[in-house]
């Protein structure tokens, strides 16, 4: 099983300096994130920044694991999917496997499970949201952000 991927060769004027956070997305319709990570059929790769967010490539599927499906090492169709996010930072899923789970964490891919179907553009501010505020310490490295002062990062919300 291979990916057909879309993707976007031009740089594109809105983005900042700063370093962008590459994130996928399951999709089955590129407007909701709503599909397991098995039976996605299309993920949808961004940069995400504070300020900007952009699609960069989208990869498709046709041979997927059913929603409600097992996992089959003869008929392995997770890994192709593995590797073809290679470089994502976050993928965004409805639900993923244990298994599956593991290897996307190898990768260097930190999987966040949703509890319903939302837009995109929700995730996408949600995402923007977190950038702005303290990101997660494994987010930092990837961003080459230095360690914060957590005390400092809410001492405006301190009223004496």
């Amino acid at each position: 099983m291979t990916a057909r991927r879309l993707r976007l060769i031009e740089p594109e004027e809105s983005m900042t300096s700063e370093t962008p956070l590459k994130i996928a997305i399951a999709t089955n319709d590129m407007e909701h994130l709503d599909a397991h990570f098995g039976s996605a059929r299309k993920f949808a790769i961004y940069e995400v920044t504070t300020a900007a967010a952009r699609v960069v490539e989208v990869l498709e599927f046709d041979d997927v694991t059913a929603q409600s499906g097992q996992h089959n090492d003869i008929d392995d169709r997770i890994t192709p999917k593995v590797e073809a996010l290679s470089g994502c930072a976050l993928l965004f899923v409805l639900a993923i496997g244990g298994p599956s789970a593991a290897k996307v964490v190898r990768a260097g891919i930190h999987p966040i499970k949703r509890k319903a179907p939302e837009p995109i553009a929700e995730v996408l501010a949600q995402t923007q949201t977190m950038l702005k505020g303290s990101p997660p310490p494994f987010l930092r490295k990837v961003l080459c952000r230095p360690k914060t002062d957590f005390a400092a990062d809410y001492a405006e919300d301190v009223s004496e």
